[in-house]
């Protein structure tokens, strides 16, 4: 039975013990004070005890009243406490947030620059930043948004699209010289491709968007983070496909060039996911707008 006794009931009772008085705690409560007396007779009841000694003048508690009046007034002001704080966790700025990011230029550079200046802007926040490209479950791992390329389909997440990502078929000069330009993606099955986690490549026309290809490359060297692809091809190891503003500089001093200059990689769209919560914290809600707010400024596409 003890279970199914009601919390309202409980506060009630806490009520009329602090105040000594039925009719001040119904007043307090808004109710009459023959329905905090059958909220107190319902609780004497369930837990088998008499909890007042109640006559025409007087009202005091028995030694089990008093007991569980000592207990719970405690316990009552923990929750509330706890309430308070739940709902500051909603409404302020402060607290914990878990952030999950692909590495290489976007996670390392420009997410970390962001979180660093959002705490400048927030003193109360803490924020745990994670690099890894390989798929994550929010929930499961706890994060609270993670930034992603690619199309996301999950539909139990919100996807916050931030940047169209132009993607770039990319080697050095040095590696033109010494094994040829090739003139269509099919050729890169003759050359060495320095990869990611995805070995099959995609182009498109670049006056025909419904014109594509698939190409299945290989190469000596496999790694998922950018800065180590890019570097591999500035060395002259091969040819790779990663996000142009990895390496700007690279481009614009000519240490790489573009592979092709009639096919292109589709553009991939930059999103931030995060949790459908309808009472999201104003942590998340605050930090995701400062996100967005920064790369609707950035010069790069």
């Amino acid at each position: 039975m003890l279970n199914q006794i009601n919390l309202s009931d409980i506060r009630s009772f806490v009520l009329i013990a602090r105040l000594g008085n039925f009719t001040k705690a119904a007043e307090e409560l808004d109710v009459s004070r023959s329905h905090v007396s059958r909220q107190v007779s319902s609780l004497e009841k369930q837990m088998g005890v008499t909890l007042f000694i109640r006559t025409t003048r007087t009202l005091r508690l028995t030694h089990a009243g008093q007991d569980l009046y000592a207990r719970c007034e405690q316990a009552l002001d923990n929750i509330d406490q706890a309430l308070i704080a739940a709902v500051d966790d909603v409404e302020e700025v402060r607290g914990d947030i878990k952030v999950n990011c692909v590495g290489g230029y976007l996670g390392e550079v420009i997410i970390a620059d962001l979180v660093n200046e959002f705490m400048q802007l927030y003193p109360d926040i803490s924020i745990s930043l994670d690099f890894s490209s390989n798929r994550v479950d929010l929930i499961e791992d706890a994060f609270d948004i993670a930034f992603r390329m690619g199309s996301l389909e999950d539909a139990g997440f919100i996807a916050r699209k931030l940047l169209d990502i132009e993607m770039g078929t990319l080697a050095s000069p040095e590696y033109f010289a010494r094994k040829g330009k090739p003139s269509h993606p099919k050729d890169l099955i003759h050359h060495d491709c320095l990869t990611g986690s995805v070995r099959k490549w995609s182009f498109q026309a670049l006056d025909d968007t419904k014109k594509t290809v698939d190409v299945h490359v290989t190469g000596r060297l496999q790694c998922k983070n950018g800065r180590v692809l890019v570097q591999g091809a500035k060395s002259g190891n091969g040819i790779i496909r990663v996000p142009t503003i990895y390496c700007l500089q690279e481009l614009n001093d000519g240490q790489l060039e573009q592979v092709f200059d009639e096919w292109v990689v589709p553009k991939v769209d930059f999103s931030a996911i995060y949790h459908r919560d309808r009472y999201q914290p104003s942590r998340i809600r605050t930090f995701i707008d400062f996100v967005k707010g920064r790369f609707e400024q950035m010069p790069v596409s």
